[in-house]
């Protein structure tokens, strides 16, 4: 997705022009793919001409979840880093949806594979972002031939940097293919989740997704639709294996995250998803899903923070 380029970034504590954020090609995060990221989207609201970030709290306390896998450590917590966020739009003045991206990695200038005895940066920026997925009310996806990445391999409930390689692998294989997106199986066979979304079913009524366990990542997106369909929608959910054939007969297949936010999939390998149309609970999801996040419901509100 082509977006210009922001003004500022966070960069060796402090924030400066984007263009003196800066990194040498010895670095060893870009040789060993020794970093972490997060994505947590702020979107305006016209009416209220008022910037909202989604939930950045559960946001970074994920992103320093995912630093203590790559043995980081940082003095900076979720409040902190909230702190820096806001000073950082505010110096941009974003008046349009955005994208927010901090990254923590190994920044040492050398050649030699580990993760100990190495400097941590952490660095953040924010880009103007719209739609990931440009059918997202009726997207098309096909189960890839690469396997998800195993908990014992590289933790896929950690944004990993060098681990999304396993991503775009099944994100390429699908565009290439003619698809939206791209399904990916754990090593055991079940459904694990999209190149970068979670995954929810509905089937007899039941809202299934895959749990924790089953090499995902724990999505804040994910939560948050759990927790509407659960109180706002008075649907049941269920966290379980879900095996490759149910997305065959599933009455909708739904995709989550904080890029794809509520996308309704259409068809799978070929065959329409139920009906072949996006189903009442996508959409009931999705309505809610926009509201929150915008801030235009009071009952959520404290899950946004506003610039």
């Amino acid at each position: 997705m082509e977006s210009p380029l922001p003004k500022h970034a966070f960069f060796q504590g402090k924030i400066v022009s984007y263009s003196e954020a800066k990194v040498g090609v010895a670095t060893h995060a870009l040789n060993y793919g020794t970093a972490v990221f997060g994505g947590l989207r702020g979107y305006w609201n016209e009416e209220k001409k008022q910037l909202f970030v989604f939930r950045p709290h559960d946001h970074f306390r994920r992103f320093l979840h995912s630093c203590r896998l790559l043995l980081m450590q940082f003095d900076y917590t979720p409040e902190s880093l909230t702190e820096i966020m806001l000073e950082l739009l505010r110096a941009e003045g974003y008046q349009q949806n955005i994208y927010i991206r901090p990254l923590a990695y190994k920044a040492d200038e050398q050649i030699g594979v580990r993760l100990h005895d190495l400097t941590d940066e952490l660095t953040m920026f924010a880009l103007p972002f719209g739609q990931y997925i440009k059918n997202d009310t009726n997207a098309t996806v096909m189960v890839s031939s690469w396997r998800r990445i195993d908990d014992n391999m590289i933790p896929a409930r950690g944004k990993i940097s060098g681990a999304y390689v396993n991503s775009a692998l099944a994100k390429t294989e699908a565009a290439l293919n003619g698809y939206d997106e791209a399904l990916v199986l754990t090593q055991d066979g079940h459904l694990s989740e999209g190149s970068a979304m979670n995954v929810l079913i509905v089937r007899d009524g039941l809202l299934i997704t895959p749990s924790v366990t089953e090499n995902i990542l724990e999505g804040i997106t994910r939560r948050t639709v759990i927790e509407l369909a659960r109180d706002e929608l008075n649907l049941t959910v269920v966290e379980r294996p879900i095996d490759r054939t149910e997305i065959y007969i599933c009455d909708e297949l739904i995709l989550t995250g904080t890029a794809a936010q509520v996308t309704a999939v259409t068809q799978v390998d070929h065959q329409p998803v139920g009906k072949g149309v996006m189903g009442p609970v996508a959409e009931g999801l999705r309505k809610l899903f926009n509201e929150v996040v915008r801030g235009d419901n009071p009952k959520y509100a404290h899950w946004n923070v506003a610039v």
